[in-house]
């Protein structure tokens, strides 16, 4: 929502202070110089991307309007479903969850919680690594080596996105003075036209070094720092998980494996241990 509404702002603020100054909004109107600016953005991104680059960027991309903030309830419910499945694996032995880590999607535990369930990213990590913990003894200094192959592997594949969306905002500056070198080739073609004509084709060929300027710092950039903002919450959401299951992998009691996750929460999103008791009994009812 917030980057919808920074869209019409920056549109608003630059658009609408240009026509106060008087500025004649039409002049903006340069359909081929976005043709020109944004077929060539579209056409190096091609070069420069692999083909799982590319389309698992145009496929993430759209999250900056959709994705929404991880909130106090997005770790209750991670804590939550931890602490279920360590109760279930203490009271019931190790194997009694296997059934639930194998097939998230049909588990009593995880549909109780719908917003886990659907983050791909959380809901993995917590079955694979309790996957581990069924595959056998495992030492928790070794197990959390494990898990710091799996967080850094994940970090990396998820910073493409961001990082390729840079890339293409960084090249929209240059792309922008292309367009306009190539408008002010077409005006030394009309110079024995009147100065107003010569004007308007100048400022035409001008609009495209604007806009390059415009996509770059207003839009594409700022969309590369959302996803990146994106990319280190889904990280510090796997850190919680990690927390939490080192702690119980170490003999901690669920109860305590689950309150060493919570301490791994940093900012306003840290639930008290008032509110993650009342969560787990609520869980419980």
């Amino acid at each position: 929502m917030f980057a919808i509404i920074g869209v019409f702002v920056v549109l608003g603020c630059v658009v609408g202070g240009f026509v106060l100054e008087g500025g004649p909004l039409a002049v903006l109107i340069q359909p081929i110089e976005v043709l020109i600016i944004g077929g060539a953005a579209v056409g190096s991104f091609m070069i420069a991307s692999p083909k799982s680059v590319l389309f698992g960027t145009l496929k993430k991309a759209f999250k900056v309007f959709t994705a929404s903030e991880a909130s106090k309830q997005t770790y209750l419910d991670i804590l939550s479903v931890l602490y279920t499945l360590m109760n279930m694996a203490r009271r019931d032995g190790i194997v009694s969850i296997e059934q639930h880590v194998s097939k998230p999607d049909g588990s009593a535990v995880f549909t109780r919680y719908p917003a886990i369930l659907k983050n791909h990213e959380v809901r993995d990590f917590i079955c694979d690594n309790f996957k581990v913990l069924l595959a056998g003894n495992i030492e928790p200094h070794q197990f959390e080596s494990v898990m710091d192959i799996d967080l850094a592997a994940s970090h990396k594949h998820e910073a493409t996105t961001p990082a390729a969306i840079n890339k293409v905002a960084d090249s929209l500056p240059g792309l922008g003075i292309v367009a306009a070198v190539l408008g002010i080739v077409l005006t030394m073609g009309k110079i024995n036209e009147p100065p107003e004509v010569l004007g308007h084709s100048i400022g035409a060929a001008l609009v495209g070094t604007f806009l390059g300027i415009l996509l770059c710092y207003g839009f594409a950039g700022p969309m590369a720092q959302n996803l990146e903002y994106q990319v280190k919450e889904t990280h510090s959401m796997l850190e919680v998980v990690k927390a939490g299951l080192v702690g119980f992998a170490s003999g901690f009691p669920p109860m305590l494996a689950v309150e060493a996750a919570r301490r791994a929460v940093s900012g306003p999103a840290r639930p008290t241990f008032e509110e993650l008791e009342g969560a787990l009994k609520g869980g419980q009812k």
